[in-house]
């Protein structure tokens, strides 16, 4: 009997969301082994400096949340 191959497109919406969740819990383990790039770090200083020059400017998890489900519809 040969082996069959199963993609990870075949797999169900559950399976593949277990899939996601086992693959960030793996990576999750050793941040220290995932690349920042340097365009991350300048995005990150820019941000920060941003925050600093107008710490009004910050958003609360609350209003995150409250745009992106006005935006999405949810």
């Amino acid at each position: 009997m040969e082996p069959t191959t199963t993609s990870v497109f075949d797999l169900s919406p559950s399976e593949k969301l277990q899939l996601v969740e086992d693959l960030w819990d793996d990576l999750a383990a050793t941040p220290e082994a995932i690349p920042v790039y340097d365009w991350q770090k300048e995005e990150l200083a820019r941000r920060e400096a941003n925050l600093r020059k107008d710490p009004g400017s910050a958003l609360t998890w609350e209003k995150v949340k409250r745009r992106v489900r006005h935006r999405y519809g949810h």
